[in-house]
């Protein structure tokens, strides 16, 4: 609904491109290569984009492009709001001030949801293995089968627990916390007495019940590109209207010689 949320295409507003490249330029090149992503995924492959490095200054420039006061964030972005924060200070200090400083908002449960065939390592989207992820607009025959093989463990107790041991059926509890709104304690009594079975039977009926608005309504859209075109447009304008003017006096603060249209 653009009227309440302004979504658009990325590349199809300039000034996020803009604001990077300028932040690039103030960005001492330390500060991204102790990135915790960018050091776990560059020991992944042979050669190394540039991309990769600087893609934190990026996501730094969609968010101060909007002068956003708190950012909604997992656990594992707290570290690129961190440095979204620090180029916005040293900015700030370099040429006057121009950012908000924003504060990272990150839940006290679920701010980290673990893979279901693997928990201990993070749920990505890059991990195609069938059964580690699920997806928004997955099938519920696929959520079932993805949730009936999560790993847990051999205690067969069904509660809420930090212990390592124990990190398969305490992360498909979070999601059933988020998903419910429930308190810990009262799915701890729900549970009481019963098997993981039944655990992962209800968690999958939870998670298809509560992505079918999001299946239904992807599926209205991808059916409809013309309506689909329409809203992004809207949404690129809206955003425009807001990063245009932000850049302007970016680049009027670096000491850029704006042509006539930009000022």
């Amino acid at each position: 609904d653009p009227q309440q949320t302004t979504l658009f295409v990325q590349s199809h507003v300039r000034a996020h491109a803009e604001c990077a490249w300028v932040f690039s330029c103030v960005t001492p090149l330390g500060w991204l290569e102790r990135m915790t992503q960018y050091k776990t995924k560059a020991q992944k492959q042979e050669s190394v984009m540039t991309g990769l490095l600087t893609y934190p200054v990026l996501m730094a420039a969609d968010i101060l492009l909007y002068d956003a006061d708190e950012v909604p964030v997992g656990e594992d972005q707290k570290q690129h709001i961190e440095l979204t924060r620090d180029l916005a200070q040293r900015f700030n200090y370099l040429y006057g001030e121009t950012f908000v400083i924003p504060e990272p908002v990150i839940r006290e449960s679920g701010a980290r949801i673990m893979g279901l065939n693997d928990p201990t390592s993070k749920m990505s989207k890059s991990d195609t293995t069938r059964g580690h992820a699920i997806r928004i607009i997955d099938e519920p025959d696929e959520i079932r089968w993805a949730i009936k093989r999560a790993v847990t463990d051999s205690y067969n107790e069904i509660r809420f627990s930090d212990d390592p041991e124990r990190a398969g059926v305490n992360n498909l509890l979070q999601i059933y916390e988020l998903l419910t709104g429930k308190s810990r304690p009262e799915i701890e009594a729900h549970f009481a007495g019963k098997g993981y079975g039944a655990l992962k039977s209800e968690l999958a009926e939870v998670v298809i019940e509560s992505l079918r608005p999001i299946r239904e309504r992807y599926y209205q859209l991808m059916d409809d590109p013309a309506e689909l075109d329409r809203i992004l447009a809207i949404g690129a304008e809206q955003a425009r209207a807001v990063a245009e003017p932000k850049m302007t006096l970016i680049l009027e603060r670096v000491g850029f010689v704006l042509p006539n249209d930009r000022k």
